[in-house]
């Protein structure tokens, strides 16, 4: 049979992600995400356990997750559990380290709930309600012809992504069957 290896995690950031960059400028943001366990002993008694996990999400994925998550934020994590070890520089000796690396994340929580400011940062502007700004189109068609060689066309502003469904398709939980 084959091995997997396959983590999902829902919990809540332990400190505000960490962006940095390798030399060849791929984009590595680190944070730290608790998951919680919540239970009952042999006794009766209400327990609550958590754990602390290292995750690491690479590349523009990367940057996305740092520019909206911020400590204490809610997220959905899919990813593979990776084993680093090293020899201790202090001669303290062989230091190993479990880390989740993250393939697939879904934000959780209100749409507002996930920025931390990007206008304040130096990225793009919010509006009052807390929400990004749509996102930008990129332009793919060919060259463009030299300019009088064709009449322009007025350019449309992008407009924002529709809800997938609207007022009348709301429910509560109590209607979801599982």
């Amino acid at each position: 049979m084959a091995d997997v290896n396959k983590v999902i995690l829902i919990g809540r950031l332990t400190r505000d992600p960490q962006m940095r960059y390798t030399p060849t400028q791929t984009a590595i943001c680190e944070f730290g995400l608790a998951v919680g366990r919540k239970f009952k002993t042999a006794a009766g008694e209400a327990r609550e356990e958590t754990a602390f996990i290292d995750c690491t999400v690479w590349g523009k994925g990367g940057e996305i997750f740092n520019q909206y998550m911020a400590k204490g934020k809610q997220v959905y994590i899919e990813g593979r559990l990776k084993f680093d070890s090293w020899e201790d520089k202090q001669g303290g000796g062989k230091r190993s380290k479990l880390t989740v690396v993250v393939d697939d994340f879904q934000f959780l929580g209100a749409p507002g709930d996930h920025q931390r400011g990007a206008a304040a940062q130096g990225g793009e502007e919010q509006d009052a309600g807390g929400t990004p700004p749509p996102p930008r189109q990129m332009n793919r068609s060919p060259a463009r012809p030299a300019a009088g060689n064709q009449p322009q066309q007025p350019q449309q502003p992008p407009q924002a992504p529709q809800a997938p469904y609207g007022e009348e398709q709301a429910f509560n939980d109590d209607e979801i069957p599982f």
